[in-house]
């Protein structure tokens, strides 16, 4: 009866580091799927950005960070900084669209 409790405490302690490390692992699995979600739309907003005849996309630079997509660079008028926002919004999987593009 005396070697129950701590039999019983090592495997307490087994399990909780046991699912410790698999929340870590499932936290670094969810995190690497959102990396490539984001850089999936990335990609899906410089293509449809590259379909506009309207905009000159090697000027746009985009990323995105958890849905969030920020578009930078310059455009040559007020309407292209529009369109190019339009545009993105488009994409799957975009939750917003951060537009800090510049006139040239």
């Amino acid at each position: 009866m005396r070697h129950w409790k701590p039999a019983a405490a090592l495997l307490a302690a087994l399990t909780l580091a046991v699912t410790a490390s698999g929340c870590a692992s499932s936290g670094a699995v969810e995190e690497q799927a959102r990396r490539v979600d984001d850089a999936a739309i990335t990609s899906g907003v410089k293509a449809a950005i590259g379909q506009a005849p309207e905009l000159q996309a090697a000027d746009i630079d985009v990323a995105t960070r958890e849905g969030i997509v920020q578009l930078s660079g310059f455009v040559s008028s007020a309407d292209n900084v529009a369109t190019a926002a339009s545009v993105a919004r488009t994409v799957k999987g975009v939750k917003s669209v951060r537009n800090d593009l510049r006139l040239k």
